[in-house]
């Protein structure tokens, strides 16, 4: 068994639907740190479609995503001081 990444922050959304995906992980982010990182549990479809490439646009880093048995994802996010 992998060990899980230390994140400073976790956030589950598998119960929102999008486009409050999104807005949910943005707000998460902004009561971080710059360089502070956020795991975000998100299901399938559409989050894992939008939400990685929303933060990307933002200029966050995603670091990794990895799908669960259950097919829901865990996706961990690095905060870029540079969004606004």
């Amino acid at each position: 068994m992998s060990e899980a990444v230390k994140t400073d922050a976790q956030l589950d959304i598998t119960d929102v639907v999008c486009p409050i995906t999104f807005v949910k992980v943005k707000m998460a982010l902004e009561d971080l740190e710059d360089g502070q990182t956020l795991s975000v549990h998100l299901n399938d479809g559409e989050p894992i479609q939008n939400v990685p490439r929303s933060l990307k646009d933002e200029d966050h880093k995603v670091l990794s995503v990895k799908k669960r048995e259950d097919g829901t994802y865990d996706l961990v996010v690095k905060k870029n001081g540079r969004s606004a």
